[in-house]
């Protein structure tokens, strides 16, 4: 099985000339602590939260002006469509991340896998029904 089968196709990317602000509001719109970064089509980075709290708050810069490609880290982990879904959770493993990026092979973004893509996308959909029929909440919750 190929990532482009469990990944989600409709990713979203801030662009490298957005403000830190506008990254944030998306981030949390979103639900997420890292966005991918592009430009024209093309993956040239990621910025997370962390990202953020550091250039903004830390250092003093104004989140308003401040761009996401001042704060951006243009060394980004990214995965290929048409890479088998066992490899890239294997490096998505020994990366320790939750989330890549997924690029055709002339890097366009063209979605976003997570660990939940991968384990939904790839188990027997009666384990899928079993997990969801057999899931308790404890009472002290």
């Amino acid at each position: 099985m190929k990532i482009s089968d469990v990944m989600t196709a409709d990713v979203e990317a801030v662009n490298p000339d957005d403000t830190l602000r506008t990254a944030a509001e998306l981030m949390a719109n979103l639900d997420s602590s890292q966005l991918p970064v592009g430009e024209n089509n093309l993956l040239i980075g990621a910025i997370t939260d962390h990202d953020i709290t550091i250039q903004a708050v830390v250092e003093g810069r104004d989140p308003g002006k401040t761009t996401v490609r001042q704060a951006m880290s243009d060394d980004v982990l990214y995965c290929f469509e048409d890479e088998d879904v066992a490899e890239v959770s294997q490096k998505m493993g020994e990366w320790w991340v939750r989330r890549l990026p997924v690029v055709n092979q002339d890097k366009r973004l063209v979605g976003i896998v997570s660990l939940g893509d991968l384990a939904v996308g790839t188990a027997d959909s009666r384990d899928r029904e079993n997990a969801l029929t057999d899931f308790e909440v404890p009472a002290d919750l």
